[in-house]
């Protein structure tokens, strides 16, 4: 039972719609809301910058009328609120698309997997902002070549979702997350000012570790002050789990049904059982995995949740789906879909891993102990602006070290560039150790001969 009040009484929800779709007449419909609270706080140098205390609400509704769907959203879940939004959505059914009608989840009403998310109290601004203050100025403390802490931020959420149709589905989650972030700026006398940080999330406030944060954006902040230019040229590469899951997330259409149908996909309907990377590689869609602190039980369509097998042993083996891209496919839906009249479909929490049994082709490389030269990747940069999704290729400022004999010296700037498709299959080392971000769960990934453009 929760210990917030909830946002949404789901029961009152349903047993209004049900009265006013009799009243309109309107045989079929179904709704998505989710309704949260957020309290986040910024600051300055110690001073309050931004302290925001909010609640937003999505509701969207549909109606069917003769194999066409209407959609409207609103804000308003009082009875004369719905009935304006049903009524519109009826409205709107008119001008539906008769060629490609959305429908009910197959699994709208199957049995939800169960999650073991404890709910948390909410701290309030208040107590977000003392621990901020404090933690800028312990952050500050760690050494005088850290000037200030441009980017912060303590944040927490409430959040619920429900899904009700006509059909007798009903479907309701509320979970609660947190999450800190501490971005440092470091600088030396006759030296370009050199940022890094950390994020750290959990259930509520008092999971997360402030003090890791800290020193994490410290270390990592530092690391990045003696730095040099990069030559150009082809480099070993070594992408950090953040760093790889932004490029694997990138081009997540490799694997999106509604990108395949919609041709802007790099595979295509019959590329099932094909070699898509390198058979060390394995990855599953997992919404439900542990590191997963914002799971949900379903989808914008009532889909339950679910692990879905994506790459194994280098094998595409399935695609991720609504209930439009699954009918389309002949297959079943996967929890990805949100509700709309062409409902959009979206990757939930990759799980990169090494394939058991496979060996790599060098399996003794490792980021903390290998003497050779590469480049450790630790951030891309300009995603919205560097990757061409549906042509495979990217171009991306990032943040990282050459390494060799296990010396870092950072990298002034450089770009890294490739094609998604070759990357993964030249992949020649994933480490066995997975690490969990806020992102998605990732070991360290090795890819030989990607090109680097520096400075020199």
């Amino acid at each position: 039972m929760s210990i917030n009040n909830s946002l949404i009484n789901k029961n009152k929800l349903r047993d209004s719609l049900l009265s006013l779709s009799n009243e309109l007449n309107v045989q079929k419909w179904d709704l998505g809301a989710s309704i949260g609270k957020d309290v986040s706080v910024q600051i300055d140098k110690g001073q309050p910058k931004q302290l925001k205390a909010s609640q937003k609400s999505s509701i969207t509704i549909r109606a069917w009328n003769n194999n066409k769907v209407g959609i409207t959203s609103t804000s308003d879940l009082s009875k004369a609120g719905l009935k304006k939004a049903l009524s519109s959505a009826l409205q709107a059914s008119d001008f539906g698309n008769a060629e490609e009608t959305p429908d009910f989840s197959s699994l709208s009403k199957d049995d939800l997997p169960k999650i073991d998310r404890p709910i948390r109290k909410s701290h309030g601004v208040k107590k977000l902002l003392i621990d901020l203050i404090e933690a800028e100025k312990n952050l500050l403390n760690i050494d005088k070549s850290i000037k200030s802490v441009p980017y912060n931020g303590f944040a927490e959420t409430i959040f619920e979702r429900v899904y009700i149709n006509s059909d007798g589905a009903l479907r309701h989650m509320e979970c609660t997350q947190a999450s800190l972030y501490l971005y440092a700026r470091a600088e030396e006398i006759g030296k370009k000012p050199r940022s890094s940080g950390s994020i750290k999330v959990g259930y509520g406030a008092e999971d997360i570790n402030i003090n890791e944060c800290i020193n994490e954006a410290a270390s990592k902040t530092l690391s990045h002050l003696n730095y040099k230019p990069i030559k150009t040229g082809k480099y070993l590469v070594c992408f950090k789990p953040e760093a790889f899951l932004d490029l694997i997330t990138a081009f997540s259409n490799i694997y999106n049904a509604r990108s395949i149908i919609d041709g802007v996909s790099l595979t295509t309907k019959d590329s099932i059982g094909k070699k898509v990377s390198n058979e060390i590689l394995s990855m599953n869609d997992n919404g439900l995995h542990q590191a997963n602190f914002g799971a949900c039980s379903f989808d914008g369509e009532g889909t339950p949740t679910q692990n879905i097998s994506i790459i194994e042993a280098g094998l595409l083996k399935g695609f991720i789906h609504s209930e439009a891209t699954a009918r389309y496919f002949n297959s079943k839906p996967t929890g990805h879909g949100g509700i709309g009249a062409k409902a959009s479909v979206s990757p939930d929490w990759p799980v990169i891993f090494r394939t058991d049994g496979e060996l790599a082709k060098y399996p003794n490389l490792n980021y903390r102990e290998t003497n050779d030269e590469f480049v450790l990747v630790e951030s891309l940069q300009a995603l919205h602006a560097g990757i061409k999704a549906s042509q495979g290729s990217f171009s991306l400022p990032f943040d990282g070290w050459i390494v060799k004999n296990q010396e870092k010296v950072s990298i002034e700037s450089a770009t890294i560039a490739g094609d998604i498709m070759n990357v993964l299959k030249s992949i020649i080392q994933i480490e066995s150790k997975q690490e969990f971000t806020h992102q998605g769960v990732s070991p360290h990934v090795w890819v030989e001969e990607l090109s680097i453009t520096g400075d020199k």
